[in-house]
């Protein structure tokens, strides 16, 4: 196992880590300071590709990055956790003799939150029931960071600093005892597992069966009396030409299924790749758009070539309903994600028994009832319009009407408003779907 890590923080953090990973061989690491988003777009966008998944030294450095947002391989940050803490902590009170109250923190907060830890509550780990007074955690800009402490220790109010920033160096020039937090050793052995499990998962993901059911429609509408049986032989051995290509080009194998129908067995990694990320139906050389309008698409993955190929029918009958030359995937997991390539994409899985149990109470299926709480979680809301449901759903208005209605009689659906028209026609109801609160 060879794992390709990119390591993003300040020098000595990263040294420390680097140290610690050392008894891991799976990891291929290289070190790349950085400190702010700057650093971020010079140093790491420009390379970025290279890498499996990315370490951030600390909380700092994990924020900029989730927040500079051009990464999307896994991100991982070394906590600074109690035992970072405590050894900082003790080392402060046993050389400066001050009280918890007395020191200024920075790259805390009171209590935990997203990769940022909770001062308050690592003290009461270890039994300490005294409360800082000055923590930071607004900001991460170096100057900010280095005024706060030097106000507190300039109005008396400190004695000593904690920080996790590189700025350590230049607070004690200023004449602050200053201690700087480095990550932990059983902190690095903690996330460098959780890395390996994680790999491990996506390894063994890539590697799933994939198969896509292709139906090129070739004999819908003809007869005899349009094309003679060699006419449409030579058709299925040009398509058939196109998409020996295509398998080729995600590395796997044609088979012929039926009349005008295939199946192309692959890996999930590559199809993944070649669909960036099941988001776009791809190109297959040498078919035109007029041809692609009429091949429809079901993308089944599985565990065995047998789930795969059960859930390439599924997602094949799916992209159907979606209209003629419509892409659609069922992962291994049930959850179906399509029409791909298409701005009302949605991704939706079989239901819980709550949805079974409203659908018992209504007339709609369990999957309709799973796609419209898909639309709602991708508009973010819990109202929503028929004009809007049919838009995403792909059903006409009238169906779409339909629902809303069924489950407002039902009483999982409330009218909270009324969308005029500009031009003539009557009035719209808008909904708020109620059954998010009971499923």
């Amino acid at each position: 196992m060879n794992i390709k890590l990119g390591l993003l923080g300040p020098h000595d953090s990263m040294q420390v880590i680097q140290t610690a990973l050392a008894k891991y061989p799976e990891f291929h690491c290289t070190p790349i300071e950085c400190l702010t988003e700057q650093d971020l777009d010079s140093r790491v966008l420009p390379i970025k590709e290279e890498f499996d998944m990315w370490l951030c030294s600390g909380p700092i450095t994990y924020l900029i990055v989730s927040q500079w947002g051009e990464i999307h391989a896994p991100i991982f940050c070394v906590p600074y956790n109690g035992s970072s803490l405590y050894k900082t902590l003790l080392q402060v009170i046993y050389e400066q003799k001050v009280e918890i109250a007395q020191i200024s923190f920075d790259s805390y907060k009171e209590v935990e939150s997203e990769a940022v830890p909770g001062v308050v509550e690592a003290l009461l780990e270890a039994g300490i029931t005294d409360k800082p007074r000055y923590i930071m955690n607004e900001t991460y800009e170096m100057d900010e960071v280095t005024r706060y402490h030097t106000d507190l220790w300039k109005k008396g109010l400190i004695k000593a600093t904690i920080t996790a920033h590189p700025i350590d160096t230049e607070l004690r020039q200023l004449g602050l005892p200053t201690y700087r937090i480095l990550p932990a050793t059983m902190a690095i052995a903690a996330v460098a597992s959780q890395m390996l499990r994680t790999f491990e998962m996506l390894y063994f993901k890539n590697t799933q069966i994939a198969i896509q059911m292709i139906d090129t429609e070739l004999h819908d509408g003809l007869t005899s009396e349009t094309l003679s049986s060699d006419d449409l032989t030579k058709m299925e051995i040009g398509y058939t030409d196109k998409l020996l290509t295509y398998a080729k080009k995600v590395h796997g194998s044609l088979k012929s299924v039926g009349r005008g129908r295939y199946a192309i067995f692959t890996t999930r990694g590559l199809l993944q790749e070649i669909t960036h990320d099941f988001q776009m139906a791809p190109e297959i050389q040498g078919i035109d758009q007029q041809g692609r309008k009429g091949m429809t698409c079901g993308i089944g993955i599985g565990q065995t070539a047998y789930e795969a190929e059960i859930n390439a029918t599924n997602a094949l009958l799916h992209a159907k309903k979606s209209g003629t030359g419509s892409w659609v995937v069922c992962f291994d997991d049930k959850k179906i994600a399509g029409p791909l390539g298409k701005p009302e994409q949605i991704t939706y899985s079989y239901a819980s028994e709550e949805l079974h149990a409203i659908s018992k109470a209504t007339s709609l299926g369990v999957s309709t009832l799973q796609k419209l709480k898909s639309v709602l979680r991708k508009l973010s809301s819990e109202v929503i319009s028929s004009q809007e449901l049919a838009q995403y759903m792909q059903i006409t208005q009238r169906s779409a009407r339909r629902i809303l209605t069924e489950l407002e009689e039902k009483g999982f659906a409330e009218i909270v408003a009324e969308e005029k028209p500009y031009m003539r026609g009557r009035p719209r109801k808008v909904y708020k779907i109620l059954f998010e609160q009971k499923v």
